[in-house]
């Protein structure tokens, strides 16, 4: 047993050696923890600018989770707790949390994050050893990104199946596991992400050819494994854009409505295709009924159903303005739209009283006029409750949907016709109305249309200071192009001119914008923003194509990348691009510095059809020998007579095995390879790349000439 501030490790059952690493990142999270507060992750997260950092200290994390409503007294199992990414919000929400975690070093990340948490224990070792120990009265249990690793955990002919059916014996009569898993035929998958976990292009989508003790599911898959478990209740949810930043979750019962699926380039850990706008096919896959076939990840719920509809997570967003929008059904079976603050400072911004007081005057203000104001019913903060404000549930379809449908069949003078009517509904003040009172929230996307009822439901942003209407009509405009890059067929300069507004004032219009949101977001970076900065390739189709499917691919082409494995497989996010090294023609010399826990290491010489001369491979000043296939592995044809590798892919690997390579003492010439004291090693390569076309790498190949 180990204290860390408040929190309790176990090693009772900790094999002695941590199995699986993610290198010295780790050792850089775990200075991070010591060090600052969560408070100061978010500073610390954008100067590293280092996704293994984002990923592992991201509030955002919690988002997957926090919207459970766990009952007071909460007892929570969570196995594969990694660095705690979840752990801090389980601590909140519940009155006891046990995590499951095999790595020591991740468990003391997790330790040290929420040193102040009093009912978390850490219990570090495989789960197999420690799963006949755990007790069974759990009220949630939690497997967050884990069953697809079920493999390793359990192993066995069906590893998944058996991994529910082990965690279900621990549960409490009405208790619940919560799954969150990415989609193997996510949309994102087909557009041109790489798989998640093996790295490969259309890998999952494929069906996962070459095994590699990692596998997800398909809605219908997954379903399927639940009940061959023996859970025959159980709830799909649908995180978007996917379960590890989620910012909406969508239910069967509240889907995602065209227009909403916007936020698609995640590529975090590396390059990736953009073969078609995810967005417009999600719309019509809408239309279709598809979307819980292809949303990226899914979150299950096995067990008695949650009164939870939808959430929509705000907090990207400086503190004081950080909420959780939910739609959640109550008793009676109806909807009702609760806003929650997802700390104790954004509890004023949302606070009861204050909404309710906006919409009492904004009530007033559109009396008699044909802009309904939703009904803000009633804010609790009694009892210890978590405080929150309470609106009705508005059916309906938003007007920026409306203007979509116009715009992009391009009927300009009918968007203009309801942009008009828009005008006259927000425009009216009922002349009794004494009051001040304002909405910044009139755009088209809070605005639900049914029939001839057009209803504002969101009213966060309410000021007391009046505004020249034509300014507010102009916002509208401008933010509705921001939403949407199709949107940019709209003249806007026909707009200003429609509303009186010169250039110097549209102009000042979209910087108070700016300002309003840099205000509100309190200029901490977004996550789009992260994505620039960590500046992975994206490379469209279209653009390949017009460039002789060359010119827009050659950073992601001609890229260096080398690949670590410390015992769970090749993944994107154990790899890196070799700084200032280009594949081009010609010879390609260095060194990196590996882990000791790494057991193999891929070279991977660019994204295109190659022929590799192999001049050395030298580790810890030993020099391979060249054409060992158990330690130097390719997946190419290699040339008898030369050290050549003929790479008839665009994926071309050289996979050295670091636990194959001997000692060059005499006495361990039979031993496997061992850490050095100064726990690093140094490999270096020397090799010539000579780039091919695909035909020419094809046609060498049929020959089968005798030198093959």
């Amino acid at each position: 047993m180990e204290k860390i501030g408040k929190v309790t490790l176990d090693y009772s059952k900790y094999p002695g050696e941590d199995f699986y690493c993610d290198g010295a990142v780790e050792d850089r999270i775990l200075e991070i923890v010591k060090s600052k507060t969560p408070e100061e992750y978010q500073a610390v997260i954008e100067e590293e600018g280092s996704w293994p950092v984002l990923y592992h200290l991201s509030a955002l994390r919690e988002n997957i989770v926090e919207w459970i409503p766990m009952e007071q007294g909460a007892k929570v199992l969570e196995v594969g707790s990694g660095c705690g990414a979840i752990t801090g919000v389980l601590a909140r929400k519940a009155e006891q949390v046990t995590c499951v975690e095999l790595s020591k070093k991740r468990s003391e990340i997790n330790a040290y994050r929420h040193k102040e948490c009093d009912n978390v224990t850490i219990r570090v070792g495989n789960f197999k050893d420690i799963e006949p120990e755990l007790p069974a009265d759990y009220d949630y249990i939690l497997l967050i990104g884990v069953l697809e690793y079920a493999d390793s955990y359990i192993g066995g002919e069906t590893p998944h199946e058996d991994f529910i059916r082990i965690l279900r014996r621990h549960l409490a009569a009405n208790g619940r596991l919560i799954i969150a898993i990415e989609n193997q035929y996510g949309l994102k998958y087909f557009a041109g992400c790489r798989e998640d976990h093996t790295g490969q292009f259309f890998e999952g989508i494929e069906d996962y050819p070459a095994p590699k003790g990692v596998r997800t599911f398909g809605r219908d898959g997954l379903a399927r494994v639940i009940g061959q478990a023996g859970a025959t209740d159980h709830h799909f949810y649908y995180p978007y854009p996917d379960y590890k930043f989620m910012h909406s979750l969508y239910s069967d019962d509240q889907l995602p409505k065209p227009g909403e699926l916007s936020d698609n380039l995640r590529n975090f850990d590396g390059s990736r295709l953009v073969l078609f706008d995810e967005k417009h096919v999600f719309d019509g896959m809408l239309r279709e009924g598809l979307f819980p076939l292809f949303s990226n990840s899914f979150l299950v719920v096995v067990g008695k159903e949650l009164p939870v509809r939808y959430a929509r997570y705000s907090n990207e967003r400086a503190p004081q303005y950080a909420i959780c929008t939910r739609i959640e059904q109550t008793e009676d079976g109806g909807r009702i739209v609760r806003k929650y603050p997802l700390c104790e400072a954004a509890a004023d911004h949302i606070d009861g009283e204050h909404m309710a007081k906006a919409y009492a005057e904004l009530a007033k203000r559109y009396a008699g006029g044909r802009l309904e104001v939703n009904r803000c019913l009633s804010g609790d903060r009694a009892n210890g409750q978590t405080p929150y404000s309470e609106f009705a549930f508005v059916p309906g379809t938003t007007l920026a949907e409306k203007m979509d449908e116009r715009l992009f069949q391009n009927d300009i003078e009918g968007f203009y016709g309801l942009f008009d009517e828009y005008a006259e509904r927000v425009s009216y003040r009922n002349a009794d109305y004494a009051g001040s009172f304002f909405s910044r929230d009139l755009i088209f996307s809070n605005i639900l249309v049914e029939g001839d009822q057009w209803t504002l439901i969101d009213y966060e942003w309410t000021t007391e200071e009046e505004t020249d209407i034509r300014r507010l009509l102009y916002k509208a405009v401008y933010c509705y192009l921001l939403e949407d890059e199709r949107r940019a067929a709209l003249d806007l300069d026909r707009m200003r001119k429609r509303l009186s507004l010169s250039p110097v004032q549209t102009a000042e219009i979209e910087r108070e914008e700016m300002l309003f949101q840099q205000e509100v977001t309190g200029g901490r970076a977004t996550l789009a923003q992260m994505r620039e900065r960590m500046a992975h390739p994206t490379v469209r189709l279209e653009d390949m194509l017009k460039a002789g499917m060359g010119n827009a691919a050659t950073k992601a082409q001609t890229a260096f990348q080398i690949y670590e494995d410390t015992g769970e497989g090749f993944r994107e996010t154990q790899s890196y691009v070799l700084p200032e090294i280009r594949v081009e023609s010609g010879e390609i010399r260095s060194e990196i510095k590996v882990a000791p826990e790494v057991k193999r290491v891929r070279l991977d010489p660019g994204s295109r059809f190659c022929a590799v001369k192999l001049r050395e491979i030298v580790f810890r000043g030993k020099a391979l020998a060249l054409r060992d296939e158990k330690v130097i592995s390719v997946n190419g044809t290699r040339l008898k007579s030369s050290d050549v590798i003929l790479f008839d892919t665009e994926d071309p690997n050289i996979t050295i095995d670091l636990t194959k390579v001997k000692r060059s003492a005499p006495e361990n010439a039979d031993s496997e390879i061992k850490p050095e004291p100064d726990g690093e090693g140094i490999l270096s390569f020397g090799l010539r790349v000579d780039i091919l076309s695909g035909e020419m790498t094809e046609e060498l190949i049929r020959a089968k000439r005798p030198f093959f």
